[in-house]
């Protein structure tokens, strides 16, 4: 926290940092699978990327950091985890509101690996409705830009609680999909897939989908996908960090391969977690440091 290591339940931050009270924030988040954390360069990067789109930066190299993530693992001696990084605006002088006055603050933990899906669901598929909340539009947040204004994907959360489903996808109010809270979506039509390609986080394991299916000579197109494009689709699956590749079987009374996960989903799905298993992109936690 800040430059000191604390037990996760001892950690805390000012209550007057601006990352609190303006969710003045960005972060990302990296997994340690079996021992290895996953595509951990890509991951720093793109936090780099994050933090100069909102004018922060840290003493810290992206070495450092990296660093400071393994060193996180290693003191969990978790094997498989959940790892964040945060970049904080940090506490103003006081009586100012110049966010350039701020001393950005670095904030990091590790935790046991998150599931979006349980496992029951991750066998049978999710079920999710399209959300009549509309996602924050690109014009006003690069969503790129990893960050904490969560309350309209919350509120599809909610929204999917009410209409008896798990997981919720929002638009953009112009009939286009988008994405859900903390996941990407594909939809696999004919054997091609399709993604979203504007008003979304670009996920990370959406990244390793788009690269593992030109790699299976599968074909994918970034583009607008339409809400009515759910309809005619013959597989939908989402992806996330907290899970990786998670069929979806049901969206609103669209019900995919009479209820179970489909080939291309499968295929993508051992894919994924095979680049895991053959330690591509992978570095090693050493946890006898």
């Amino acid at each position: 926290m800040h430059g000191e290591y604390v037990p996760l339940k001892q950690a805390a931050i000012p209550i007057t940092d601006r990352g609190f009270v303006r969710s003045d924030a960005t972060y990302d988040v990296t997994h340690v699978w079996n021992g290895y954390f996953f595509r951990l360069d890509d991951y720093i990067d793109r936090f780099h990327q994050s933090m100069e789109g909102l004018r922060m930066s840290l003493p810290y190299s992206k070495a450092e950091i990296a660093e400071i993530l393994h060193e996180l693992v290693r003191r969990s001696g978790l094997t498989n985890a959940y790892v964040q990084m945060t970049c904080t605006r940090g506490v103003p002088k006081p009586g100012s509101r110049d966010p350039r006055e701020c001393e950005n603050r670095f904030y990091a933990f590790a935790q046991p690996f998150v599931w979006i899906a349980n496992d029951e669901q991750r066998a049978n598929g999710l079920s999710m409705v399209v959300s009549s909340v509309q996602r924050i539009p690109p014009e006003s947040i690069d969503p790129r830009i990893k960050n904490f204004h969560w309350l309209d994907l919350t509120m599809g959360i909610f929204e999917a609680y009410d209409r008896n489903a798990v997981v919720s996808v929002l638009t953009d109010g112009k009939g286009n999909l988008t994405e859900g809270a903390g996941f990407n979506i594909f939809l696999v039509s004919d054997g091609k897939l399709a993604t979203p390609d504007r008003g979304i986080f670009e996920g990370m394991t959406r990244r390793t989908v788009i690269e593992l299916a030109e790699e299976a000579g599968l074909e994918i197109e970034v583009r607008p996908v339409k809400v009515a494009e759910l309809a005619a689709a013959d597989e939908v699956f989402i992806t996330s960090t907290a899970g990786g590749i998670m069929p979806v079987t049901k969206v609103d009374d669209n019900i995919y391969g009479n209820g179970k996960p489909g080939p291309v989903t499968q295929k993508i799905y051992d894919l994924y977690w095979g680049k895991h298993d053959a330690l591509w992109k992978a570095d090693k936690v050493d946890y006898a440091v």
